[in-house]
Parts: structure tokens; sequence; C-alpha cells
């Protein structure tokens, strides 16, 4: 019998950031290793990533991470994290080049790297332990689940899914291969909770090609759709769509491009080449206006929503909207960019062309409803439930769903990033906090220097700006030389406060005095000394805190 530990490092009580790890007899599994967006107040953070280092501590013991899907929320962290941690890498064809594409940009030799391609048919093993994926069907291609076959039955980690049947075949579940699972024991299900709460039938996908068919047929002029760039399912629906209508495709977005570019050449997409189209800057001939044109808007994150913008302000290089433009929103806002997507919408209704918003519950169909999740419960018959890939109400939602079917609550484990699920002899026992766990913040290409204090920093920069004073200092005759320099920034407006300003030079020329009648100069005492008075009076006088940096020359004359 063996000793199975399951626990994530993120994608529990969150959206995004997935990255699970499954330890069977000191052999480690991470499954996904994915980034999560900020929200606004994270001042300059551009990612957030697990903090993965309790893993450094482990590193002979890692076997692999296994990737189920090529969406930023799965493996985006990846790019980070091989830095510190080169074990293999096993993801689909599609997936690895995505993969590959990240690494690049990041400057990788991808021969130092081992990246292994791997389909729904391949077996890996590891000493008793038998790794093998099965398709599932998701917004983007080769998407798979993993199922790590142990002694004690297999733990399946399904990662995103649905059980859409209208699907391109090319994304379609592969029932018989879970059937196949489940005919020998499934220890624990690891089921995605994203879309639990959701009842949704069967007509999800024709309401949706309804709706964009009418906006597309309806159109009089130019068509512009926005749509976030690793969404390929929904890209290809809106092409097949408006090429019925004899329109020709425009794909607009940098990010998007690269994507869109390995997915025709994989064939992902279908295109005709005749019905492409390359747009040219505006300028006083060209107006990228032409009736026929569709122009897909497309990103990540807030990419589709910041490019709307541009272009109702007249400020992009390709598209300016006008009143003749059809405008179809199909990108729905994730979390952290809900505010942006707001106030996109309110100046698209300013620019008085013809809006289409897809109503939200028709975009759901890429994560798998209430009955979805039933039906993958229903064919694995797993002994446990783990639910993942979701905040803590839709794991909550996904635990009264297996009540319904006739679970026992001590059967599901509604856990947090860094609780440890163990099962000795097939057993489970829930351990609270066992792993260390938590957020680590890029900004720019820096990993991990972007702490709880600098975010404080930034957050005291936003609300009450910063103050400078400047002052020279003979170390010698122990006097201050010339005059007292104040720089404010986002604090108050200097011409309006020279009296205020005026005082704060008395408080540092008071708190200086005592410092320069000793015998030395402790210059780290007489700064703090300084910072610590001028905070005191300034709050006093303007219930305000700048961050306060006294700047001391030493000068000798």
């Amino acid at each position: 019998m063996s000793l199975i530990k399951i626990f994530a490092l993120g994608g529990l009580g969150e959206n995004g950031k997935n990255m699970y790890c499954v330890d069977v007899d000191n052999q480690i599994f991470i499954l996904d290793a994915g980034i999560k967006y900020p929200t606004s107040e994270l001042f300059g953070v551009d990612e957030i990533v697990p903090d993965y280092k309790m893993l450094l501590e482990h590193l002979p013991k890692i076997k692999g991470f296994f990737m189920t899907h090529a969406h930023e929320d799965h493996i985006g962290a990846l790019s980070h994290i091989l830095k510190e941690i080169n074990v293999p890498v096993y993801a689909t064809n599609f997936t690895m080049e995505l993969i590959k594409d990240n690494l690049k940009e990041e400057g990788y030799d991808l021969s130092t790297l081992k990246l292994h391609v791997i389909n729904q048919n391949s077996i890996i093993k590891f000493d008793h332990v038998k790794v093998n994926f099965f398709t599932t069907t998701h917004s983007i291609p080769e998407s798979v689940g993993v199922a790590i076959n142990t002694q004690d039955g297999s733990i399946i980690y399904t990662s995103d899914y649905t059980f859409d049947q209208s699907a391109d075949p090319r994304y379609q579940t592969d029932f018989r291969k879970i059937n196949e699972i489940s005919e020998k024991k499934v220890l624990c299900l690891m089921t995605e909770s994203l879309g639990s709460g959701l009842v949704l039938n069967g007509s999800i996908s024709k309401e949706l090609d309804f709706t964009l068919n009418e906006a597309i047929s309806n159109a009089k002029g130019r068509i512009v759709v926005s749509l976030f760039s690793s969404d390929l399912l929904k890209i290809q629906r809106v092409i097949d769509i408006a090429i019925k209508h004899n329109k020709k495709i425009a794909i607009i977005g940098r990010r998007a491009q690269r994507i869109v570019d390995i997915a025709i050449e994989m064939s992902y997409l279908n295109i005709p080449k005749e019905s492409l189209t390359a747009l040219r800057y505006i300028d006083d001939k060209n107006k990228n206006d032409g009736d026929d044109i569709v122009a897909l808007v497309t990103g990540n994150r807030h990419e589709p929503f910041y490019m709307l913008q541009r272009m109702c302000k007249k400020a992009d290089r390709l598209i300016h909207i006008s009143d003749n433009d059809t405008v179809i929103v199909v990108a729905s806002p994730i979390p952290g960019t809900e505010k942006m997507a707001a106030k996109t919408l309110d100046i698209l209704y300013r620019t008085d062309a013809k809006i289409h918003v897809v109503d939200k519950r028709l975009l759901t169909a890429s994560h798998a409803s209430a009955d979805e999740i039933k039906m993958m419960m229903n064919m694995l018959k797993p002994k446990y439930i783990m639910p993942v890939i979701g905040e803590y109400r839709m794991q909550y939602a996904v635990m009264k769903l297996a009540k319904d079917m006739g679970y026992q609550e001590e059967d599901v484990f509604l856990m947090d990033n860094g609780d440890g699920l163990f099962f000795k002899d097939g057993q489970p026992v829930l351990h609270k906090s066992k792993y260390r766990s938590g957020d680590i913040l890029i900004d720019g290409s820096a990993v991990g220097d972007v702490n709880d204090i600098v975010i404080h920093d930034r957050e005291l920069l936003s609300e009450d700006g910063v103050l400078l004073i400047i002052a020279n200092i003979n170390p010698r005759s122990k006097r201050i030389l010339g005059d007292i320099e104040i720089v404010t920034k986002g604090f108050v407006y200097v011409k309006e406060s020279e009296e205020l300003l005026q005082k704060v030079k008395e408080v540092f020329i008071n708190a200086a005095d005592k410092h320069l009648k000793g015998k030395y100069i402790n210059w780290n005492e007489l700064k703090g000394s300084v910072r610590e008075d001028i905070n005191k009076f300034l709050y006093k006088e303007t219930k305000r805190s700048p961050i306060t940096i006294p700047v001391i020359i030493a000068t000798e004359i």
C-alpha cells in the first residue's frame, strides 16, 4: 500500500493560478502551473504566480509538469518556474507549441529543457505509478485530463472541460477512455468547479451561433468583434459565420497573431487564404472601412477592451470606430478587468455604432455546468471528490452536487491552497495548512522582488504621494548649508502650500539640530528622526501620510 498526498499551491479559493501536486510515495507529479491576473489594488503588478518555493526542497522527487491545456491560467507560470525547477514538461502538441512560444519570449534556450509531447494514448511509467491522459472538450484544442494510476486507485484531474457534443470533432471528449479508466478503481476525482453554479441546457451552443449570425447578417457596414485570443473555438465560429456572409477577416492583436499563426499552421483554425485580409495603417487614402471587413480584435485579459477604447477614441492605427460600424462584444470580463470592461461599454455606446454584447450566459459554455459535473462523477464513480479550479463558493456547489448523488459530506474535501489531503492505505486524512503556499507577484520580468511592503508603498504613493526633503550639511561645522529644498509629487500643490512647506523646513531644522549637537553625526539616525518628526507633523496638519524621503548630502566647503 502507498502514501498519497494531494495539495494545491494555487487554484483553490480563487480564479486562476492553477497548480496541483500529487505525491505518490515520494514521487511528485505537478498538474498545471498557471498565472492569475491582478486586481486593481495591486499597483503595477503584471501577473501573479503560485509560490512554488517549497518545491525547491523536493527537487529530486519531482517527476515533471503535466500540462492539460494552453490557457494562461494553466501554463503561464511555467516560464517563471522552470528557471529553478528544470524538470520534464509533458503536454499535447498544440499546448507544447504555445508553451515554447512563451518560453522563447522569456529568452529560454529550448535545447536546455526537457519538453515531451504526449497524446491521449501516451502512458508514462514511473516505478509502480502510471500516468495516462484522456481528451476533453474545451475552448482551446488538444485539452486533456490526467489520470495518475497508483496501487490504491487512480487520481483523476479533469482540468477545464465540458461535454458539448456540437463542438468541432477534434475538440471532443473521449468517452471510451473515460469509461476504461472508470473500470479500475478511482480513488479521488479532482473536478473543476468554475461552472458548478450554472444549469445550462444543451441548446446553449446553437443560441450563441444564432446570436452571432443575426448580428453579422444585419450589419450594414464594417464589423468589429472582440474576443480572447485563447478562445479558438469561438474565433472559429465567428470566422465560419463571417465567411458564409462573404466577409473578409482581419485579425488584430500582437499576442493573438502568434496564437492564431500556430493554430492555422496546425489546422486548428481554418481560414481560407482568400478570406484573410491585412489592414494597413490609416492615412488620408486608406480608412480600412470596407463594408465586407470583419475585424477580430483579440488579446489576453484587458487587451480586447483596451483596443476597443483606442478605436473609439480614434487613437488606433488600424480602425477608428464610426456610426456605420457594428461592434460585437464576445469577450466577457475576467476577474480584475470588470471596471475596464464596464468603461469600454460606456465609451462604445457614445460612438453611435451598433453595439451587440453577447450574454455572459452564452459564453460560459467552456466550463462544466452542474449537470456535466454530475455526469463526470457518474461515469468515473470516484470514492472521494476534491473540487478544484474555482472560488470557495464554486467548490461548495460541487459538494452539494455530490451530496445530491448520494455522497456523504466526509467524502468531499473542500480545501484551500496549502492544505494536504493524505491517503494512507486508501484512507483519507485532511491536514490544514500543511504546505507553504501564497502568491509571487511579477512586475515586468522580475520574479519575487515585489512583496507586500512594496505593494503597500505603492498604495501609499497612489493615495498620499511623496515628499522629498533635500539638505546639505557640513559634517565638520555641523551646520545646514544653504536653503532646504522640498519636492512633492501627488501630495500638495506647492504654490498653494508654501506656508505648510515652510513649517516642514522648520520641523526638519529642529529634528536635525538634536543630532548636530553631538560629537559625531549618525546619518541613519538623523534621517530616521527627521522622517518621523515630519510624518507626525504632516499627519497632524493634513491628516495624510505621504512617503517622506530625506536626502541629506554631506558637503564640505
